[in-house]
């Protein structure tokens, strides 16, 4: 009885929880977008720089690499890498928004950007899941959380069971 018990609290619990995934990817993904936009910014900064003086954006990052100051090799250094986060995050943001409502866990779980997941996840607010998103989410995490703990309950139950001696009597 008390082990069916817990494993109803670890499943309101667990479904609880997973009910939030769905919130925290729309968190995440407003947090992507506003990095897009920034770094969008720049590259069309950096792009329209290049062009007004005859050059594309990989004769303007090769320029940085002819440069003999260590100031405007790091300057260069860091607006290559700018350009790159930048594609790799938009390139982010299209499969997300491309992704159906169940698929967004994949294509989080492979394309998430660390520094961005972390943040998101410092400012989080939990939401009522009243998406059908949000219900099957919780309902799976209501069904693995009982499921675990039952599961580790009766393994602890195996194991601390007095066991007989190959000698004893019933």
């Amino acid at each position: 009885m008390i082990v069916r018990m817990l494993a109803l609290v670890a499943g309101l619990l667990a479904g609880a929880a997973a009910s939030q995934f769905p919130e925290f990817v729309q968190q995440y993904t407003q947090r992507l977008g506003g990095a897009v936009d920034e770094l969008r910014a720049f590259v069309v900064a950096f792009d329209n720089d290049a062009a007004a003086a005859g050059l594309t954006r990989t004769e303007a990052l090769a320029e940085y690499q002819t440069v003999t100051t260590e100031f405007l090799m790091a300057q260069g250094a860091r607006a290559e890498e700018r350009i790159d986060r930048y594609e790799r995050l938009s390139a982010g943001q299209a499969a997300l928004e491309a992704a159906g409502p169940f698929q967004r866990a994949l294509v989080f779980a492979r394309d998430h950007d660390n520094a961005i997941a972390r943040n998101t996840l410092a400012a989080f607010r939990p939401a009522v899941p009243v998406t059908p998103e949000g219900f099957v989410y919780a309902g799976a995490g209501f069904v693995l959380g009982a499921a675990a703990l039952a599961a580790i309950a009766s393994l602890l139950g195996a194991l601390l069971r007095p066991r007989r001696g190959l000698g004893a009597r019933a």
